[in-house]
């Protein structure tokens, strides 16, 4: 069978099960794991947060036909066991946060958890190779696991921002891993493209709406930040190691945004406010849906300039990560002008 249809096939999959198994989970599920509006949750009535659950279905459900179907090269099929039992116990500990809210877990045993996983991506071979010391390359691995998974967590705070995301980025992996002999990257990363595409609707609907819950953001978080690890992107620019920097741009620009502007206040950094640049947006008069589309358009930009750093030469991908910084630069100081209350 043809890649390329494979790799249609494995999104179109993990759409259909997604999209399939969401109004039976609303149904069995809904009742026990709801979001109920207080302290900054404004939506107007209590919502289930059954989205992650449908997407763990559908990526595994797409991987398994996929790994039955294919012939994965060797030591591919390895990293992604290790990615999807990660997975799994990222969103184990999400789903046990999600019915134990809203005081939910404790901060130190979420950390534990992510560390965890973390530790198995690291021992399944999935982890940053840029130096010959191995401390140094862990570190930087569990750094950025957690990181990353925390990142769509704090992005999931308006309808769609964190989904729509989580979709560019798996389509900006998509192109950027295509001809890479990591064939895992591209069927994951497909895959989970596909499970975006078929719990967005149900994020934004009315009659419907469900919510990712905690089970769902951090999953996706992982997941990307996982793939991240997995490709190869200086075959071209001795800079392209930077991509993911671009690829994971809006969720790492935000996180790094709401810490600094909590530090600032004198806030403790992982505790919850409303100083998301999203919010903030939507103090100057932009609608959820305008902040949205100006989200998801920076998230496409941002992905354009992380494939082209990784087909140009150094000095050129030198000037792309400038123009990139210099954005997001003075996109902070427009959003840290912007008062908010409490």
């Amino acid at each position: 069978m043809d890649t390329l249809y494979l790799y249609l096939l494995s999104a179109l999959i993990s759409c259909a099960v997604t999209a399939g198994a969401l109004p039976f989970l609303r149904k069995y599920l809904g009742a026990r794991l709801l979001d109920v509006p207080c302290g900054l949750k404004k939506h107007a009535a209590a919502v289930p947060v059954v989205g992650g659950c449908a997407v763990m279905l559908g990526l595994c459900a797409s991987l398994v036909f996929i790994r039955l179907t294919t012939a994965f090269p060797s030591g591919t099929l390895r990293s992604l066991r290790g990615i999807l039992l990660g997975g799994l116990i990222i969103f184990v500990l999400g789903l046990w946060d999600d019915f134990k809210k809203p005081k939910g877990i404790s901060v130190p045993l979420r950390l534990i958890g992510q560390a965890l996983a973390a530790l198995i991506l690291i021992l399944y071979g999935v982890h940053i190779s840029l130096f010959d010391c191995p401390v140094l390359s862990y570190s930087l691995t569990f750094l950025w696991v957690i990181g990353i998974t925390n990142a769509f967590n704090l992005l999931d705070i308006s309808d769609g921002l964190c989904v729509s995301q989580a979709a560019v980025c798996s389509l900006g992996l998509c192109v950027i891993a295509l001809p890479s002999e990591f064939i895992y990257v591209n069927f994951c990363a497909c895959a989970l493209l596909g499970a975006c595409a078929g719990f967005w609707p149900y994020n934004h609907s009315s009659r419907v709406k469900t919510f990712l819950g905690d089970s769902g953001s951090t999953l996706l978080g992982f997941i990307i930040a996982a793939l991240c690890m997995g490709t190869g992107y200086s075959e071209h620019s001795n800079l392209g190691f930077l991509a993911p920097l671009l690829i994971l741009a809006i969720p790492l620009f935000d996180t790094a945004f709401v810490c600094l502007m909590r530090i600032s206040k004198g806030k403790n950094p992982l505790c919850g406010s409303n100083d998301h640049a999203a919010l903030r947006l939507m103090k100057v008069g932009l609608s959820k849906n305008e902040t949205l589309l100006l989200f998801t358009g920076a998230g496409v930009f941002a992905n354009i300039f992380a494939f082209a750093v990784t087909k140009i030469s150094a000095v050129a991908a030198s000037a792309v990560y400038f123009v990139a910084a210099l954005l997001l630069g003075v996109s902070a100081l427009f959003l840290s002008r912007i008062r908010m209350k409490g």
